[in-house]
């Protein structure tokens, strides 16, 4: 394989200005045009690599929207983008600017620590300034969402993995019959066999409807909607963030007890999430039932500082089975999809984490296949969202601001390959 790593540099960049709106950046034009979260993290670290000033102004404009309760919603309705949907008017949040009404893994801290790590000099303010922010919304997490000592989800679309496996035996309680006529936005772009299909959206609307009409008030959610999953993914991610604050509030030189604690409750609840069948799983909280989804959160463990053998069988398994990293669902199971989105794509940022948790944990050569396999699905495919991990088959939006991130900062020749 050769190509031209300066140029696919310089497209990377240029995707990530494209894509800037002001202060804040979309994940693609058109398909979403917000500011999501975990995608704003991501393109803050991929825009440190070449304009660190600006991956800080990233970082503060997405913590605008923050909660007083410390919640950060999964969207930020900075400028109306007339025809999304849903829209600020469907989330009835009642602030400015307007958000939805729930969050998305909190990657924020880790990639924060990694843009001050390479800034130290000048970002200290910049970090004095997130920091309190960063604690708010990891202890509204602890006092909200873990349940035993993993994090519960009240809507796929906080996972971030909308449509994944690990959520269908928690859906079919869903009632989504009456959700009404819409129209949506994202399968006007993509072609709709590689996006949820509509009954998953009339659930994920109804969803809505109930979170808003509780005026998202957490305990109401907590104790009366039908959907409550402990996310294997959301507990990694929690876990990675709060070792990651805490060697941030070391440096800081600021009290340390309490994230201590957080990590030790979650390095708890990991034990939890592993089902008889061998590896890390979500759990339906409603009826404590595995999902029985080997999912690519599932191989989250080594980015979360978590060993094991039986993931790492599991992992080489997997990746014999496939041409391009970890798919989104276990390839050898009947509801695997190699184009739907959540149920057995690739996605670029998930096989960053999970190699760079290997690299860190000392599986240098399967992290090294992990990180050449993304940098040649980008490179002969494109800044796609997402890609058949089989044949390399590019899917979702193009000029996808979290592809380009990780292009610049883990799977392209010229990035560190780690935080």
């Amino acid at each position: 394989m050769t190509f031209n790593a300066d140029k696919i540099d310089r497209q990377a960049r240029r995707i990530l200005r494209d894509n800037d709106r002001g202060g804040y950046t979309v994940p693609t034009a058109g398909l979403y045009p917000y500011q999501w979260n975990w995608d704003s993290a991501f393109t803050a670290w991929g825009i440190a690599s070449f304009d660190i000033k600006r991956a800080w102004f990233e970082i503060h404009t997405l913590f605008t929207g923050q909660w007083d309760n410390g919640m950060v919603p999964h969207i930020i309705f900075h400028k109306r983008a007339d025809g999304y949907f849903p829209g600020p008017d469907v989330w009835a949040v009642p602030r400015v600017p307007h958000t939805s009404g729930i969050t998305q893994p909190p990657v924020a801290a880790t990639m924060v620590r990694s843009i001050y790590e390479q800034d130290k000099r000048y970002g200290r303010v910049h970090m004095e300034l997130i920091y309190g922010r960063l604690v708010s919304w990891h202890r509204w997490f602890i006092a909200n969402r873990v349940h035993d000592g993993m994090v519960a989800i009240t809507h796929p679309w906080e996972s971030g993995r909308d449509n994944a496996v690990d959520w269908d035996g928690a859906m079919a309680n869903v009632d989504g019959s009456a959700v009404g006529e819409y129209t949506r936005r994202d399968t006007t772009h993509i072609d709709p066999e590689m996006r949820p299909k509509k009954e998953d959206y009339d659930r994920y609307l109804a969803m809505v409807k109930y979170g808003r009409d509780c005026g998202w008030d957490e305990e109401q959610i907590r104790e009366g909607s039908p959907f409550r999953v402990a996310d294997v993914g959301m507990t990694f991610i929690l876990l990675r963030a709060c070792r990651d604050l805490l060697h941030i509030a070391y440096d800081l030189d600021h009290l340390t007890d309490e994230i201590e604690g957080w990590i030790r409750l979650l390095e708890e609840g990991v034990k939890r999430h592993k089902n008889p069948k061998g590896y890390f799983d979500s759990i339906d909280l409603r009826t404590g039932e595995f999902a029985d989804s080997l999912s690519s959160a599932s191989f989250l463990n080594w980015y979360a500082g978590v060993e094991d053998t039986d993931m790492l069988a599991h992992l080489h398994d997997v990746l014999d089975r496939v041409e391009f990293g970890v798919p989104s669902f276990d390839p050898r199971g009947d509801q695997f999809n190699p184009l739907r989105y959540w149920r057995g794509p690739v996605w670029g940022m998930m096989n960053a984490l999970i190699g760079i948790g290997l690299e860190e944990m000392g599986h240098v050569p399967i992290a090294q296949k992990l990180r050449k396999d993304t940098q040649r699905l980008i490179s002969e495919s494109g800044f796609y969202e997402y890609f058949s991990p089989i044949d390399g088959t590019p899917a979702g939006g193009h000029a996808f601001s979290w592809t380009a991130a990780i292009w610049l900062t883990w799977a392209g020749p010229h990035a560190r390959g780690r935080f």
